[in-house]
């Protein structure tokens, strides 16, 4: 009777996967990329906002120390945008759409360091000054529905309590411990080194 029921579940699972390549909605290259990187046991959650200054100062002195930590293969990274504005909305969108054509950490960091030195402010509030931007800088992009990839983030800053920016969470050996402003960060990120 188990083997029944066992057969029958994963013969409707390929049915609804065949169902959904033939439509496009599960068609390669279509996913939505989420910016999460490394394969590390510790698992560092960064949340930033590209209008928060202490944001924008501890972006430069935490991405070195990041991608030593990644290079070691000691931490997994995921990247959470807090969207507190409508403009820092549309940063993150463009953020997600430059992903979507290169989705490295290196690029991430690239693409993070020009939308934090554009200054997100009230003038920030058209897809036309991003795309002329991105272009300027050489970032490729790819326009798409990132409403997926927003659950996530607020699915996480939910899980994780995040009230203010910036904050970072570190899961190590099922402990978390949380973070806020940069000094206490980058001393919390230099101890995993």
């Amino acid at each position: 009777m188990k083997r029944k029921k066992v057969l029958i579940r994963t013969f409707c699972m390929i049915i609804m996967l065949l169902i959904l390549s033939a439509t496009g909605l599960y068609a390669q290259g279509q996913e939505a990329p989420f910016p999460q990187y490394g394969t590390g046991p510790i698992h560092v959650f960064i949340y930033s906002n590209y209008s928060c200054p202490p944001c924008r100062d501890m972006e430069p002195v935490v991405e070195p120390i990041l991608h030593d930590l990644l290079k070691r293969d000691a931490i997994t990274l995921t990247i959470v945008d807090i969207p507190y504005s409508e403009n820092c909305v549309l940063c993150s969108r463009y953020f997600l759409y430059a992903l979507k054509k290169k989705n490295d950490v290196d690029h991430a960091f690239f693409v993070k360091g020009v939308l934090f030195n554009e200054k997100v402010d009230k003038q920030t509030t058209t897809g036309a000054r991003f795309e002329a931007l991105f272009k300027s800088k050489g970032i490729p992009f790819e326009v798409f529905d990132s409403k997926p990839v927003f659950d996530r983030y607020n699915a996480l800053i939910k899980k994780d309590k995040v009230k203010g920016t910036p904050t970072c969470v570190i899961v190590k050996d099922g402990k978390k411990e949380k973070f806020s402003g940069g000094p206490d960060i980058i001393a919390a990120l230099k101890r995993l080194l």
